[in-house]
């Protein structure tokens, strides 16, 4: 019976569907299950409560005085590393622990059982069967994201268009490194959870129910709790409550049967957000004493915003490391062409989320390839390229036309993309800082491809060494 549901499912797919599922398989075995840098503060909010029962973090940190004063740079916790409850620090939201959660509670019952039986597995949270299943649910969360957000760009354009656009803004930004080389980090959680709100915005525009209404609110509490600044895709249905509004003032408030069932719905949306804020007021009351603790506390850019950093500094510029973002957000303005009002909500989301990370005191991101913040906007950008490349076969007046002309240059940018992540995987790239990009490209023509190849080579003659 599973088996057959199984086959029927798969028939049912596209054959672009499939081939994004050929190319996850592919590529599970780049994945590495490891807790370090922020990922400690996430991990630590599923970890503690499950294998600790508290919020301690007792065991997360192995030297709090120096690590939470590297990572919140707030030397006050040097001083003393407790906050007023005896709770160690950690200000990281939790939703990323609720993700991970069903993984990691299935997986320390199966250690305990397995344990019963007669395993050498120790049950900490940081054994290895703990990080396969939080690197195979981020992972997972991942490309179910990509799913979704290629969902929603064959809503407006081609399905190829589509695919070769997830493609592209999958393989060709920074979203591999924390899909599977760190992944528990949160970006991958927050391309999952914002894609989702997406696609259910987008499918229940128009006719959404009250129960509709209430779980878009969950969905977009649960995105808030995953990254902060996710907020910004409130703005999708914001603009549909006041225009809803908008459209009754014109109307002198007449309809007041209509104004109290708007007034309704709104407010069950409000409420599923505020359900769905609950474990981190919860959480917050419990380590600091405040449900309002939300971040490490400091002085944010409000005079000085590095607007033009943010996207063309060599210390992780959005446009510098990932130029596929580029034709994204022009792509936009192609939707915009069809889809006045979408248009205009996805770029008000871009522009906004920009400006909160230019204010932002870390707006860099300090770690990662490229500006790991903008992982949060992939499914607007995956709809833009898509766009983008409708827009080209416009231009050409012919599909394959415009496939001749696209593919390749998406393959050049996921080469170019797939060198810089090497080099910074070996360190020939800073993973902190800014680069020198004469370096860069010295090493991307002349030292990458003689190493690949040489370790390409390396393993070869290791596997047939272990064959004879």
């Amino acid at each position: 019976m599973k088996v057959s549901f199984i086959l029927r499912l798969w028939r049912s797919r596209s054959n672009y569907e499939r081939a994004l599922f050929f190319l996850f398989v592919l590529s599970l075995p780049f994945l590495q299950g490891h807790v370090d840098g922020d990922g400690v503060g996430f991990y630590a909010y599923v970890r503690s409560p499950l294998i600790d029962h508290n919020l301690n973090f007792a065991s997360d940190w192995q030297d709090p005085k120096e690590e939470l004063q590297q990572l919140f740079l707030v030397n006050h916790f040097v001083e003393n590393p407790t906050t007023k409850t005896g709770h160690l620090p950690n200000y990281y939201p939790v939703g990323p622990a609720i993700l991970w959660s069903p993984f990691l509670v299935v997986t320390h019952l199966a250690v305990l059982v397995s344990i019963r039986l007669g395993a050498h597995v120790v049950p900490d949270g940081h054994s290895w069967p703990y990080m396969a299943a939080m690197a195979s649910g981020t992972a997972l969360y991942g490309f179910i994201g990509l799913c979704l957000s290629f969902a929603v760009a064959r809503r407006f354009v081609k399905e190829s268009w589509a695919f070769w656009a997830t493609v592209g803004i999958w393989f060709a930004g920074c979203l591999p490194i924390f899909m599977y080389l760190y992944p528990s980090w949160p970006h991958t959680h927050s391309v999952f959870v914002n894609s989702l709100f997406l696609f259910y915005w987008l499918r229940t525009r128009g006719t959404r129910t009250p129960r509709q209404w209430l779980l878009l609110g969950l969905l977009g509490g649960l995105m808030i709790e995953v990254h902060y600044p996710n907020v910004v895709f409130l703005l999708a249905p914001a603009y549909e409550v006041v225009s809803a509004y908008v459209r009754a003032w014109q109307k002198r408030f007449q309809d007041t049967r209509a104004i109290l069932e708007a007034l309704q719905r709104h407010s069950l949306c409000a409420l599923g957000g505020l359900l769905a804020l609950a474990p981190t007021f919860i959480t917050r009351e419990i380590v600091f004493g405040s449900p309002f603790s939300v971040g490490a506390y400091s002085l944010w850019n409000w005079s000085s915003p590095a607007f033009g950093p943010v996207l063309f500094s060599p210390d992780h510029g959005l446009f510098v490391y990932s130029p596929i973002a580029i034709l994204a957000i022009a792509g936009l303005f192609c939707l915009g062409r069809q889809q006045v009002a979408l248009g205009a909500i996805c770029v008000s989301i871009v522009v906004s989320f920009y400006c909160i990370i230019s204010f932002y005191p870390w707006w860099s991101g300090v770690f990662g390839l490229g500006n790991r913040y903008f992982l949060s906007l992939t499914p607007i950008f995956i709809l833009g390229l898509a766009c983008a490349f409708g827009f080209a076969e416009r231009l050409w007046r012919s599909e394959r036309a415009a496939l001749l002309r696209v593919v390749p240059l998406i393959f050049v940018f996921v080469l170019w993309n797939m060198g810089l992540l090497y080099q910074w995987k070996t360190h020939l790239l800073p993973r902190y800082g800014a680069v020198d990009w004469e370096n860069v490209r010295f090493n991307q023509f002349r030292v990458v491809p003689g190493q690949v190849l040489h370790e390409l080579g390396e393993r070869f003659r290791l596997h047939g060494n272990l064959r004879n």
